[in-house]
């Protein structure tokens, strides 16, 4: 099985880190292959420019590190997100990973009928969304509610047509 990790934390020390480690671990163990997409070290760049949200509208990319995560995203059979709760949400790098990579043309497309999605990533049987965050659980569950749960969860990737997403 092919597990690409999508993670996001600047910082070596971190907690997020353990856990990358851990699971690439275990992974190695069981035989999987594992493609790291870190998006820390990549530079990668959070900003939709008018280019890329031409090419969005156009369910293409321009960008080549775009080009790179989707052919990398293609042959993913499980698909492992890593990343801190800031302000309650995800990181500006994951955020937009999600607005410039999981795009139409890739992650999905409009269904012919006009509503809802259609997932394209037709290897992808499982996608995993594991999060660290500093503050309480119950006053980020009675508070504010789990953002990451309804973004993630619901409002991307079960509106996209994936199913098994925890």
């Amino acid at each position: 099985m092919r597990t690409v990790i999508v993670f996001n934390h600047p910082y070596p020390e971190s907690y997020c880190n353990a856990i990358l480690e851990s699971i690439t671990k275990g992974l190695q163990k069981s035989g999987q292959e594992i493609d790291l997409i870190h998006l820390d070290q990549n530079n990668f760049n959070p900003r939709m420019t008018s280019e890329d949200l031409k090419a969005f509208v156009e369910h293409k990319a321009v960008d080549p590190l775009v080009l790179d995560y989707h052919a990398r995203l293609k042959k993913a059979e499980h698909l492992v997100f890593i990343f801190p709760i800031w302000w309650d949400i995800m990181p500006a790098a994951t955020k937009g990973f999600v607005d410039r990579v999981l795009s139409p043309g890739l992650a999905y497309d409009h269904h012919p009928r006009g509503y809802g999605l259609i997932p394209l990533l037709k290897n992808l049987k499982t996608i995993t969304v594991i999060t660290t965050m500093n503050k309480p659980k119950i006053m980020y569950s009675l508070l504010i509610g789990n953002l990451i749960s309804k973004v993630m969860i619901k409002s991307i990737f079960k509106s996209m047509g994936y199913k098994n997403v925890r």
